[in-house]
């Protein structure tokens, strides 16, 4: 078979090394990938907005099978525009990936069908905005209602710094036209779950739940990034958290899909919050998270492009969908200022990996035979060991390995994990 992975990141990677598993797949072709991708797949310069591009080269090259994974072209409609020319995919359609696309849509959905989350308000305008803050309780949380790369997410502690969050994004548009709606929502308290599920459109497996490191710095300071780490199992997902969210979150959402004309298939990523009253949901993303994929799918021991496929094909309860019960840690070396400023075009050289590691390249190029850095979040560490502890150790004598100019990483991903654990 040859098949096509859209995106060119971190999580890319890990799709692709999974896929490459697979002994049904021939060629896997990335669009475009990047320099740490070439390893593994054959990267085709065309963007992961080019949709004309995209369905160009896979009519040319006669790609049998299209996983589309980031959440820009599934927005966009690349799945629609792919199997409207006979290419079977992954990942939803345009109107299902509404549900990450647009927040208001999503919070309109729980409200709507009884799904538990934050306390919200939808405003169009700035002003209505601001005078509600005045009254509303801190912290709250400020979300731009389209994409923005995972960015659009403002925890604001005051109320000057969450109407300056409104009018970064009303007034100064910070984040394009993605801001021209806003959501203020309540602060929820609790640890925080992120569950990956896969689901054809009535069937949900979940996989391995997985807790994120957002913050830039130690002891969740710092600016938001896109992710400085991962860890699976995540240990405050208790069986019991797992049957609620099953009951309460997982099954009500893909049955509210369906009942409003979007059925889903693909990789629904529920973001979790484990309050007092119970789970409730955070965010939807209509695609895997990155870098949750990380350290989710090297425990996928069934084969990945048959799940996919039977994802596609709507045979997802007939498919064993088998994880390995080892725990992994993923831990991003990004370059020094991310996620402001930062320096680009550092050779990267790795000593040799040890354990059940793999690295997953983000943000580098090939040059001239060199692997130099390109983006923020250069690539992800990750470890997989029989206990969480063993992964995170790992994980981090490996990432010392991996040298550029600036590398920067933090040094506490897994320890609240590891705290909660030996509780």
């Amino acid at each position: 078979m040859k098949v096509m992975v859209v995106g060119g990141g971190g999580r890319e990677h890990a799709i692709i090394k999974g896929l490459k598993k697979s002994p049904k797949i021939d060629v896997i072709y990335a669009l475009p990938g990047n320099g740490g991708i070439a390893a593994d797949a054959e990267c085709v310069d065309i963007g992961a907005k080019d949709l004309d591009g995209i369905r160009d080269f896979a009519v040319r090259e006669g790609i049998d099978y299209a996983v589309v994974a980031p959440d820009d072209p599934l927005a966009m409609g690349a799945v629609d525009i792919l199997q409207a020319e006979g290419i079977r995919c992954f990942g939803p359609d345009k109107k299902a990936a509404v549900i990450e696309a647009s927040k208001v849509f999503s919070k309109d959905l729980m409200k709507k069908y009884g799904i538990p989350t934050a306390a919200y308000e939808v405003f169009e305008e700035m002003q209505p905005a601001l005078d509600y803050l005045d009254a509303a309780s801190v912290p709250a949380v400020v979300k731009a209602d389209g994409l923005a790369l995972g960015k659009g997410v403002i925890i604001a502690e005051t109320r000057e710094d969450a109407k300056a969050a409104v009018r970064s994004m009303m007034e100064e548009k910070k984040f394009g036209e993605s801001g021209s709606r806003v959501v203020i929502e309540e602060f929820l308290t609790g640890p925080e779950v992120s569950v990956l599920s896969f689901t054809d459109g009535h069937t949900v497996v979940p996989m391995i739940s997985s807790q994120d490191h957002k913050r830039a710095l130690d002891g969740d300071k710092g600016l938001n990034t896109g992710g400085m780490g991962t860890v699976a199992p995540n240990p405050y997902y208790t069986e019991e958290v797992a049957e609620r969210c099953m009951k309460e979150i997982f099954l009500p959402t893909i049955k509210a899909m369906q009942e409003e004309g979007r059925p889903f298939k693909g990789c629904l990523y529920f973001g979790l919050m484990i309050t007092d009253d119970g789970p409730k949901v955070i965010e939807y993303n209509c695609r895997f998270g990155d870098p949750e994929a990380q350290v989710v799918l090297p425990l996928l021991e069934s084969d990945l492009l048959t799940v996919m496929e039977a994802v596609t094909d709507e045979k997802l309860a007939e498919t064993e969908v088998k994880f390995s019960d080892s725990s992994a840690c993923c831990v991003v070396v990004a370059s020094g200022g991310y996620p402001q400023e930062y320096k680009k075009g550092c050779e990267i050289t790795m000593g040799e990996l040890t354990g059940k590691t793999e690295v997953f390249v983000a943000g580098a190029k090939l040059e001239d035979g060199k692997l130099l850095t390109s983006g923020g979040r250069v690539l992800g560490v990750t470890s997989v060991a029989p206990t969480l502890k063993e992964a995170i150790d790992t994980a981090y004598e490996n990432a010392a390995k991996i040298q550029f100019e600036n590398a920067y990483y933090r040094k506490d991903i897994g320890a609240r994990a590891l705290q909660a654990g030996s509780r």
